[in-house]
Order: C-alpha cells, then structure tokens, then sequence
C-alpha cells in the first residue's frame, strides 16, 4: 500500500495495520502517537509520515522471528530519541553532500 494512500486511512484501519505490519498493539500505537504529538508533530498527516518511519527503523533492528515490537520499562522513550539522532545525523550529512 502506498504511504500517501496508508496515511489517510481511517484510524481504526492504520492502527490495523501498524499492529499487523510491526506488531504495535493499540494501547502502544496511542503512546507513540501521544509522544510525537507532544514533540510538536501536530498535524495528523505528518504524524503518521514519522510514526510509519520510526516503526520502519524499530524493525530494522528487529530479530526476523520476532514481529511483536517490544520496548519494556523506558525503552520507547530511548528508542525515539535514538531514532530522531539518527534522523537529524542523515539530514547534517544530506546538507553537508549539497553544499
């Protein structure tokens, strides 16, 4: 499905989805929802871009067996702050290669 198409999905169909694709359930689908809110990703649209992108690098890191995705006590909190220094780490070099 593509993204444009998956992002305006009604919500009950893209939390199906994020707990098919990556094993979030919904309970961890509202807290990661919640914390990119909270981050300032206000606008549902790209909320959802950045949800599906940090679910894409959680599960890079994945066993291929396992498709549950587990954090325990903290561990989301460590995960997106990891994901967003990797994401910041790409865009200085993306600036850097164009200059």
């Amino acid at each position: 499905m593509q993204i444009d198409k998956t992002i305006h999905l009604p919500d009950l169909s893209f939390i199906r989805l994020c707990s098919e694709k990556y094993g979030v359930n919904r309970g961890l689908y509202n807290t990661i929802d919640t914390f990119f809110y909270e981050r300032g990703f206000e606008r549902i649209v790209e909320r959802r871009k950045i949800i599906l992108s940090f679910l894409d690098y959680v599960q890079e890191g994945m066993d291929e067996n396992n498709n549950r995705t587990k954090f325990g006590s903290g561990g989301l909190k460590i995960k997106i702050d990891e994901y967003f220094s990797e994401v910041e780490k790409h865009r200085e070099k993306s600036i850097a290669a164009t200059c």
